[in-house]
Formats: structure tokens, sequence, C-alpha cells
């Protein structure tokens, strides 16, 4: 449906049952051939002391100049995000670009003081995958409710929508990337 090639890229704090669960959850949703890494480098180089979170635009940046090419990159990270003009992100990619980044800091209840519920989480980080992915592959913002590429404020946000792109979407996919849908 979408692209023949996605690579999940873990930078640490992800256990390896998570992300073949993730994989196939991806593959279910895109039709696309998902491969998982682990790297690990040094994010202290992102951490804005001021802030006590890491620069989203320049994890971007690291994760474009780490994996050349034009395979669509999905890069997990488990510490809080930030880009200059808002508080905190889930997630963010470039407009059809190569290269999006997921944070799982804020995707836990136990962030906000409720009993864990592994299930949600795990709903929870497909959706911000395929919202991330959707950028990628050239969707913008929908208005659709129940659209995954419905932007998230909160984490309430995120639980409403559904983890698939709505008919619009799907339409705008097929213009996009040349692929029936």
């Amino acid at each position: 449906m979408l692209q023949p090639h996605i690579l999940l890229v873990s930078f640490g704090g992800f256990e390896k049952k998570l992300l073949q669960r993730l994989a196939e959850a991806l593959r279910i949703e895109t039709k696309a051939e998902v491969q998982v890494r682990d790297i690990y480098f040094d994010l202290n180089l992102f951490y804005d002391p001021t802030r006590r979170q890491y620069n989203g635009n320049e994890l971007m940046k690291e994760v474009d100049a780490l994996f050349p090419g034009n395979q669509k990159v999905i890069a997990l990270f488990n510490v809080d995000l930030f880009i200059p003009i808002l508080t905190y992100i889930f997630g963010q990619a470039m407009l059809n670009g190569r290269i999006g980044i997921v944070s799982a800091y804020r995707l836990g209840n136990e962030r906000y003081g409720l009993e864990p519920d592994p299930a949600l989480y795990f709903d929870r980080l497909v959706k911000e995958i395929m919202h991330e992915l959707g950028h990628m592959l050239g969707l913008i913002h929908c208005h659709s409710p129940l659209c995954v590429m419905r932007s998230s404020t909160y984490v309430e946000d995120i639980d409403q929508k559904h983890s698939a792109y709505c008919k619009n979407c799907l339409e705008m996919l097929s213009e996009n990337t040349g692929h029936k849908t």
C-alpha cells in the first residue's frame, strides 16, 4: 500500500519483543516490509538542560546523517522531546521526507499517575508511528476525528483516533505514492 521498505530504529530503552510487535503492526497497516534495528549513541549532545528535554530538530538531523539513502526511517526514542516552538512533541517528520522520530516518553499511563496499561501504550506507539509515517508520505494533518493524521496535542487525543488513515488520506496517499490503496 505505502512503501516497499520501512526501517524502525530503536535508540535504546525498548525491548526486542515490543519492537517486533511494532514491526508486525506496521506491516499489517502499511503492507510494507519493516525491518528493526537497535542503535546506541550518546543522547547528551541533544539535551537542553534549561528545558530538561531533548531537541527533536537536532535528533532529526542526526538520524538523517546516520541513515543515508532513500528508505523511510522511523527512529524511536524513550526521552522527552521538544522543538523550540512547542513545550513537547510526541514525534515529528519531514513532510515528503525519509526521516521521522517518535518519543514514547509521554505515552505511558504511569507518566500521568495512572496504572500502567501495556496494551494502551502499544496502541499509542503504533498511532504515533503511523502519524509520522503519513507526514513522510506527504500527508498533512487531517480534520477527520478518527483519522491517525489528526493532530494530537495531548495523549487523550491519540486515544480517540484510529491507527489507520481515513478514506481521504488514503486517496491522497495513492496520489502521492502511485500505489493503489
